[in-house]
């Protein structure tokens, strides 16, 4: 590994990083460009799942307080979240390379547009989420297999995943989007830990990417928020919505 290709990764992962602190979306600029340098697909999102992995650690630790305000019933739903993880991580061993690779454009354009509607939808849900307070064991059952579908896609390819559990929260009825934008990060970390932990076993992981984008989304993650967070959510939210769809058509006009 030159020290070019080192550079892009570990700028990869500052920007992904950065990007995951203050609006997520990370992996539509740290995933394209592992397959760019030219890991093979499988092994490029793989390896993307373990370097991005550490800078998650932060989003939770900074919802830290929220978390430990949490109802106990909630914590039913880390259960899907390390089956589905699981799950998803064994389809994507399974899934032929080739058909992953054909994927992959329109993975990160269905990742784009979750990233474009999420916005309005934590107003939405805000707005909604405390209109019925769902305590029966039916909405947490519902709420538990939402999750687990979320979690399969999770470990499959990770990107957008954010919205998509905000939604299963909101069906239990949680009004604090502070609580609930704590309790995805930590239901990510599962999940993704999850993933990461079997994509290590299975041998499935390029390191010296994954070392060094590690580093880069660490240092991203603490180190350049301040700068992502002047430039407010929305512009962040907007760059990275355009990288996503002109990485999604550059990769289409390419198969």
């Amino acid at each position: 590994m030159n020290i070019t290709h080192s550079a892009a990764a570990l700028g990869a992962g500052f920007l992904a990083g950065m990007i995951n602190s203050v609006a997520g979306g990370g992996t539509l600029v740290s995933f394209p460009t592992l397959v760019w340098l030219g890991l093979p697909p499988v092994v490029a999102n793989a390896t993307n799942t373990v370097g991005i992995w550490p800078g998650s650690l932060g989003g939770a630790w900074g919802y830290r307080k929220e978390l430990g305000h949490t109802e106990p019933r909630l914590l039913a739903l880390v259960a899907p979240s390390l089956i589905g993880g699981i799950l998803g991580a064994l389809l994507l061993r399974w899934t032929p390379p080739a058909v992953f690779k054909s994927l992959i454009p329109f993975l990160i354009l269905f990742a784009t547009l979750l990233l474009m509607v999420q916005e309005p939808a934590q107003r939405w849900l805000k707005a909604t989420a405390g209109r019925t307070s769902h305590t029966a064991s039916s909405w947490l059952v519902g709420a538990m297999l939402f999750q687990l579908l979320v979690a399969i896609y999770g470990g499959y390819f990770g990107a957008g995943i954010g919205i998509l559990m905000l939604a299963a929260l909101s069906i239990l009825g949680l009004t604090d989007i502070h609580q609930m934008n704590g309790l995805k990060n930590f239901l990510a970390i599962c999940l993704n830990g999850v993933a990461a932990l079997y994509f290590i076993w299975a041998h499935m992981v390029y390191w010296p990417d994954a070392i060094v984008m590690a580093a880069g989304a660490v240092a991203g993650g603490y180190g350049s928020a301040g700068i992502a967070r002047r430039l407010g959510r929305r512009v962040v939210r907007r760059i990275v919505v355009a990288i996503g769809i002109g990485m999604a058509l550059s990769l289409l006009v390419k198969k």
